[in-house]
């Protein structure tokens, strides 16, 4: 995962762009928990790091994740509340495929 990437997919400094993949996941994720995003959820988390610039130094890189980085605590804390793995199209795994 790349800065570039995620800026690529909408998510910029000034925001969300509209018609961009990063629009559509928000529409998504919107529409899934009944019309509201959610703060460390994956588009907060996205914008958060499109608008700082901050991919690799989270510790999401195109090797996977980083030992110790705040990836790993997302991933590990993600894991614990959905009783032991990361689910399919939640935050980490999203972010992490971008």
């Amino acid at each position: 995962m790349s800065d570039r990437n995620v800026r690529n997919a909408g998510f910029t400094s000034s925001g969300i762009k509209g018609g961009s993949l990063a629009s559509s996941l928000m529409s998504q994720e919107a529409r899934a928990s009944g019309g509201g995003l959610h703060s460390g959820g994956s588009t907060a988390t996205l914008q958060e790091m499109g608008a700082k610039g901050s991919t690799h130094s989270s510790g999401f890189t195109s090797s996977g994740i980083s030992s110790g980085s705040q990836a790993s605590r997302m991933m590990s804390q993600e894991a614990r509340s959905h009783g032991g793995g990361t689910p399919r199209g939640g935050t980490t795994s999203t972010v992490q495929s971008i």
